[in-house]
């Protein structure tokens, strides 16, 4: 039997099977919490929209896309969530507010609980050697269990997200806005019209390339101008990828496992899959495929099963800012060799993160995905803010230590 290679129409069948029947199938019953929030405002370069991150970003990866084709937030939250996690979001004073990214993350705690005690670990042992891979040779996040996990996650972001725009809608309440963009398709239009890193690095930074247009049915869809853009910075992404494979294998006649391996950098984790994909092939997100026998795409069924938690989640979280003065006495000290980063959501932020470590020449110790901690050996106060430093200006935001949780029931 061949070596199984890169394959997007396979590695969506073994998700679909996996997900059918009973996925999400067991939410814990909401209780009562009180969960605060730090706000603090962003700061545009002078004259400008975006901040210094969010144009440098733009500059770099976004090309053709315009600074007046992107909406920035204006606020930046951090909080605890009911499992003692650290995170961070932004909302914009004129979209859906701070509650939605507090109440999106308690929907995906109480979603990777029931992933955790569904029979999706059963499913998942009883794949055969082939099939993990498939999953190996074609997803960043190899093991089923992670697969789904991120996705609950990604979910959880692309609503928030989309609450920047939030005013472009009809929608008055946050329920009403993650039940409006279920029903407009908007979640399918992220999976099948972004690309992954687009995504996930534009979330980070509080920004979004689109705008809504309401319908006469009152739900909501792209503006034209949306989808060029995110069209062209996919066609801009995918050239480059084809360019860095095709300089390797042809010029430098290397083969494609080791191309892959020397320009790892170069190519970034999800530029890496696309330059496996044949040339003209247009990507979209695995789960979003339709496949032979499902009832629906995989997307669709926790889409589905995210906005009927959130929306009992809603009732039962109530979100306050905290707006006591923060003094040097009350910040943290720790371990220099202990921080945190509350927006690292996957694998490729691991993976991410290690290697800006290592560039630095800080061996890390360990990475706790689902605790957002990261151990590493460095070896001063000044050489930690060095590392932060680095790690803002690859859009994350690290932290000293897990701040206090208000007291509450926890959800869940």
């Amino acid at each position: 039997m061949a070596t199984p290679h890169y394959d997007r129409r396979a590695a969506s069948g073994i998700l679909a099977r996996l997900a059918t029947p009973g996925l999400l199938g067991t939410v814990p019953t909401p209780t009562d919490a009180r969960i605060s929030f730090r706000a603090t405002a962003l700061q545009p370069e002078h004259g400008r929209t975006l901040t210094r991150s969010q144009r440098m970003y733009l500059e770099r990866f976004m090309r053709p896309c315009r600074p007046e084709q992107v909406t920035s937030a204006t606020h930046r939250i951090t909080w605890t969530d009911s499992a003692g996690i650290p995170n961070t979001a932004y909302y914009h004073r004129a979209g859906a507010g701070p509650a939605l990214a507090v109440v999106a993350r308690e929907t995906v705690l109480a979603l990777w609980h029931s992933l955790a005690v569904s029979e999706l670990g059963e499913r998942a042992a009883a794949l055969s050697s082939h099939d993990h891979a498939v999953l190996a040779a074609t997803t960043t996040d190899h093991d089923p269990h992670e697969i789904f996990r991120v996705g609950v996650e990604a979910t959880g972001r692309a609503l928030v997200q989309h609450g920047l725009i939030a005013a472009d809608t009809p929608y008055r309440s946050i329920t009403e806005f993650a039940g409006g963009l279920r029903d407009s398709g908007v979640f399918a239009a992220v999976a099948t019209r972004w690309f992954w890193e687009l995504q996930a690095s534009t979330f980070r930074r509080g920004m979004i390339p689109v705008r809504f247009a309401t319908q006469t049915d009152g739900s909501v869809r792209y503006t034209a101008e949306s989808v060029a853009v995110l069209r062209a910075m996919k066609d801009a992404t995918l050239a480059d990828a084809h360019a860095v494979m095709r300089r390797a294998t042809t010029e430098e006649g290397l083969d494609t496992e080791a191309a892959v391996a020397k320009y790892h950098d170069d190519l970034d984790l999800i530029s890496r899959q696309y330059a496996l994909l044949t040339p003209g092939t247009h990507p979209t997100c695995l789960a979003a495929h339709a496949v032979d026998g499902a009832a629906q795409p995989v997307l669709a069924t926790v889409v589905d099963r995210f906005v009927e938690t959130f929306t009992a989640l809603a009732e039962t979280v109530r979100v306050v800012e905290d707006t006591t003065a923060v003094t040097v006495e009350d910040a943290p000290i720790g371990d220099d060799s202990v921080f945190y980063v509350p927006d690292m959501s996957c694998q490729h932020c691991v993976r991410t993160i290690t290697a800006l470590l290592e560039s630095m020449d800080i061996p890390v110790v360990e990475i706790d995905l689902a605790a957002k901690r990261v151990i590493a050996r460095i070896r001063s106060p000044r050489h930690r803010s060095r590392v932060f430093e680095a790690l803002r200006d690859s859009g994350y935001h690290p932290v000293d230590d897990v701040p206090a949780a208000v007291p509450g029931a926890p959800v869940g």
